[in-house]
């Protein structure tokens, strides 16, 4: 597995601690040494991943065994039958969804799919979606609409892709238009962040009558090495940056753009994947349980309104 850079040290004990195993041959002197590094490796790791910087976090976010929308699927999902394609175009592979069963909750789900190996990554458009991905998108929601379904959609993007196809087939159109009729579609929808979330490629999918966010994600107008190349014009300017920008699922909390922070495992959902699929699942199906009883008057009027009071300053005591 990737071995982060904060997570160095950490490494190195757990290599110690493999080493004596393999050589203790059960000697009691052996096992109380090793249930001593044990102990400090757990006190090391408390320490290391609370004094996180938001850059840390980010490559916590883009760590390559970091599960990605399809793992979720496939875990929270009992039942899951993909749809494709826009009427329209054709499919977008980097936007993948359709009808799902999560517990007793049947719903239409979607996210932005990055892959988990460099054929996947290619397969999928690296997380990067065409105009076609999100009209996609917006026919899955019409249907669920039609058929009184809640919506899931799991952002995960570094960005909608830029390439002059892209802007051909009206990249900035689709976004807007997704943005619009996500306003107005009158069934509860559930968005959560679960890795990058980055510019309009992720608010394309991302309105919501609840809006989470998984620990170590990060949610961001930018990418940090945009913003630094921007406004100081180096890009090794990111780790500035991506504490200016304020993009940790806490400083969103703080700021109402998010509703709530779904815990990760220690040190991020790829060191135990179950938990955040628990946790992401426990999550949808609360929220579930609350929208559905809102008349969808009252559901349409507090989603306008939820996003409408974004950038608006906080009332101080």
């Amino acid at each position: 597995m990737e071995i982060l850079p904060h997570e160095k040290q950490i490494q190195e004990y757990i290599k110690t601690i493999e080493h004596l195993k393999k050589q203790s041959q059960d000697s009691p002197l052996f096992k109380n040494e090793i249930a001593k590094l044990e102990q400090k490796l757990q006190k090391l790791k408390q320490k290391v991943y609370a004094e996180l910087t938001p850059w840390q976090r980010v490559l916590i976010c883009r760590h390559s065994a970091r599960p990605h929308a399809l793992d979720y699927i496939k875990n929270i999902c009992s039942q899951f039958h993909e749809l494709c394609g826009d009427r329209l175009y054709g499919n977008d592979p980097a936007i993948v969804g359709g009808l799902a069963r999560i517990g007793d909750m049947k719903c239409v789900i979607m996210g932005q799919e990055k892959g988990n190996d460099t054929e996947g990554r290619m397969k999928h458009h690296f997380g990067m979606p065409n105009p076609e991905g999100y009209r996609k998108g917006l026919r899955l929601m019409r249907l669920a609409e039609k058929f009184r379904l809640p919506v899931v959609t799991l952002l995960d993007t570094p960005g909608a892709s830029p390439s002059l196809e892209a802007e051909e087939r009206g990249q900035g159109w689709a976004i807007a238009q997704n943005l619009r009729d996500m306003a107005r579609i009158s069934t509860p929808i559930i968005t959560i962040i679960i890795g990058e979330g980055c510019s309009g490629g992720a608010i394309g999918l991302g309105v919501g009558d609840s809006v989470a966010m998984l620990e170590h994600a990060y949610y961001s107008v930018i990418s940090p090495e945009g913003c630094a190349s921007i406004l100081w014009k180096d890009s090794d300017k990111k780790i500035e940056a991506s504490a200016a920008l304020k993009l940790n699922s806490e400083n969103l909390l703080e700021m109402q753009i998010i509703d709530a922070i779904i815990n990760e495992p220690l040190g991020g959902a790829h060191h135990d994947p179950a938990i955040a699929y628990a946790n992401v699942k426990r999550y949808i199906l609360e929220q579930w349980h609350i929208l559905r009883m809102i008349p969808r008057e009252i559901l349409l009027e507090q989603r306008y309104m939820k996003f409408r009071k974004m950038g608006q300053p906080l009332k101080t005591p």
